[in-house]
């Protein structure tokens, strides 16, 4: 199985779809929307992704990036689709998020996600994230678990 990534238009309609399709699987774990803030926009994500599995051409999952500050991006909108879950690609479009928030000058990523959602963490702490205090709009917010990860490379050891 080959995933290919690429960007799309907010308002790509299939985008628009899997984001549907997140929020309402959100909606159900939590018994109601619990999102903190500001929801994401065209006007405020930077950048949005799509994976799409190459031989089927299906889109399988989507992930965008909000910038925090001139440093920081947080990842908003992270999905792939339920049947498509298990085969890394939640793992290979958050390396591409990384990728296009470096390219845009990121040197730390965050992101919320909840208690319900254990999936997610454990793929957040295999992908080199850790947990944080709880920011911005998502302070005193008790089903809420912020992390975050620096996206500094570091330099190649020195021969010895």
């Amino acid at each position: 199985m080959r995933i290919e990534i690429s960007e799309a238009p907010w308002e790509d309609p299939v985008g628009v779809r899997l984001r549907r399709d997140q929020e309402r699987e959100t909606v159900e774990r939590y018994g109601g929307d619990l999102e903190q803030g500001e929801k994401p926009s065209a006007a405020t994500t930077a950048v949005f992704l799509l994976a799409t599995e190459a031989a089927s051409g299906e889109v399988v999952g989507c992930g965008g990036l909000r910038r925090l500050d001139g440093d920081t991006f947080e990842l908003k909108r992270m999905y792939v689709v339920p049947a498509w879950r298990g085969h890394r690609i939640g793992q290979t479009l958050l390396h591409a998020l990384e990728e296009a928030g470096r390219d845009r000058g990121a040197v730390r990523m965050r992101l919320e996600t909840g208690w319900e959602q254990p999936e997610a963490m454990r793929l957040y702490e295999r992908c080199g994230y850790h947990r944080i205090p709880l920011y911005g709009p998502y302070v005193g917010c008790a089903a809420s678990v912020c992390f975050e990860r620096s996206l500094r490379r570091e330099p190649a050891p020195a021969d010895a």
